[in-house]
């Protein structure tokens, strides 16, 4: 089992950027895959971005290819996910997840799916207004 902690929400303005990060601990070796789910209020929770610890293959949903980028600190075991040039649309409860390998993005595992994830953090606020 992974234990996560989220940290860095809160709320900006349209075109802004927030920087959150999940510090992750327990069962963790270099195919665990880490990445961040995200549900706005009366939509499903949805896969945003996804990374493998041991480097390599990211995923990202369409929504935010380009301005989002997801990474894997080795020094820290955290994830940071960088989100710039946010939108109003990109509010939401933001969760960091893990699951053991594979991560999504390879043809054997194109999409992540919410139930395969073992491992969820307590989630984080981003509020984005126009």
């Amino acid at each position: 089992q992974v234990q996560l902690v989220e940290s860095g929400g809160g709320s900006v303005q349209a075109g802004e950027s927030l920087r959150l990060s999940c510090a992750a601990s327990g069962d963790i070796d270099r195919t665990t895959c880490m990445g961040w789910f995200r549900q706005a209020p009366g939509k499903e929770r949805e896969g945003v971005a996804f990374v493998t610890t041991g480097g390599g293959r990211t995923y990202y949903t369409d929504s935010v290819k380009g301005r989002f980028t997801i990474s894997w600190d080795n020094a820290r075991n955290t994830v940071p996910l960088q989100m710039n040039d946010l939108k109003t649309e990109d509010s939401a409860v933001y969760y960091c997840a893990a699951k053991p390998a594979p991560c999504p993005g390879s043809w054997l595992y194109p999409r992540p799916r919410i139930g395969d994830f073992s491992s969820w953090g307590q989630g984080t606020q981003v509020a984005v207004s126009s």
